[in-house]
């Protein structure tokens, strides 16, 4: 039985997660999207919203878990007995991260793969800041998010 972690922020979740969470959960037996608990950042939605809105979003999803997670993801993975963590890529930018990132995490935990998704040509420009951006000045990203989270984005700017 495969376990996968999709780890992220997710604030707030776009199409473009929903669409690697999709992707990912047809190659697992089991995908556990894990939001990050990251008090460095200051986070638009509290990781109690975030769950729920990824809870609400992939219902239909019957393979994938919700949970979240703070410290360091090899230990989250440790706990689950996760062995595989799959990471979306956008872009050459995203590469250098994440492959730094897979490579630190196999260093901490030789037992742990990264499993890399290149995402959809239609989300390659989309990211959590930019439709925050976006909202933040009453522009159109209702093609870029879940309802539940453009209904979510009008309440916290007041639109």
């Amino acid at each position: 039985m495969t376990t996968a972690v999709y780890p992220g922020s997710f604030d707030p979740t776009t199409n473009g997660h929903i669409d690697i969470i999709r992707r990912a959960a047809k190659i697992v037996d089991t995908l556990i999207v894990a939001v990050l608990d990251n008090h460095a950042k200051n986070s638009m939605f509290s990781v109690a919203e975030r769950v729920s809105h990824l809870k609400e979003i992939t219902k239909d999803i019957e393979n994938v878990k919700i949970d979240s997670f703070s410290g360091l993801l090899v230990d989250f993975a440790k706990i689950n007995n996760v062995k595989m963590i799959v990471r979306g890529l956008r872009a050459l930018t995203d590469f250098e991260f994440e492959f730094q990132m897979a490579l630190t995490n196999r260093e901490l935990s030789g037992e742990i793969e990264t499993l890399f998704i290149p995402t959809s040509k239609e989300y390659l420009f989309l990211s959590s800041s930019v439709v925050k951006e976006i909202a933040r000045f009453s522009g159109d990203y209702s093609g870029m998010v879940p309802e539940i989270i453009k209904r979510e984005l009008e309440r916290k700017f007041n639109i």
